[in-house]
Formats: structure tokens, C-alpha cells, sequence
């Protein structure tokens, strides 16, 4: 099983992720779960295999991070993650952006 990351990028902490995403809920999940991403004009989806994964309850959202770059995507009910495209390496960028 893999387990939950807790490395978080230099300066950030879970209390500053629910700081700056107005989200009291966001939490680190385990990374024990199949995360796709879906890209446009192909039927099937690309496995991806994160290191970080983000859950923003309150935006029914998440963030993963794959090398270095964050993805976004949404927590399916069977607990997958089918994420929609990169949002480049800043995971400061990808939060503001919400």
C-alpha cells in the first residue's frame, strides 16, 4: 500500500493549502488509488502515478502532483482520481488559480 505523502512543497503545510484554497476540509489522501488522466480526442485515459495527492472538498476537486508538475482533477466515487491536465510545477500558480 502506498501511503500518504506529507512532502509538500518547500513553504507549503496543509494549514497554509487550507489557508490559501478558502477549503477548512483539504486533506493529503493516500496514494494507494488509481489516478488517469483524460485527454481530449483519445477514448481511453493514461495512468498516472503521483506522489502528492490533494483532496479540496469544498471545490469537489483535487491536485496531484506527477515529476513536478500538478494536476487537477476531481475524486471519483469509488475513490479514483481522473484528473483533467497539468497545471505546470507552482503549486502556488495552480491554488491561486482556483
Amino acid at each position: 500500500m502506498r501511503q500518504v505523502s506529507n512532502e509538500l512543497p518547500e513553504g507549503w503545510t496543509i494549514e497554509r493549502v487550507r489557508a490559501e484554497t478558502e477549503d477548512p476540509e483539504a486533506v493529503l489522501l493516500s496514494l494507494d488509488r488509481l489516478v488517469v488522466i483524460e485527454e481530449h480526442g483519445r477514448t481511453d485515459y493514461t495512468t498516472l502515478c503521483p506522489d502528492i495527492i490533494l483532496a479540496l472538498p469544498s471545490f469537489k476537486m483535487c491536485l496531484t502532483r506527477v515529476d513536478s508538475d500538478w494536476y487537477m482533477g476531481q475524486l471519483e466515487p469509488d475513490g479514483s482520481v481522473v484528473c483533467w491536465a497539468s497545471y505546470g510545477p507552482d503549486l502556488g500558480t495552480v491554488v491561486w488559480g482556483l
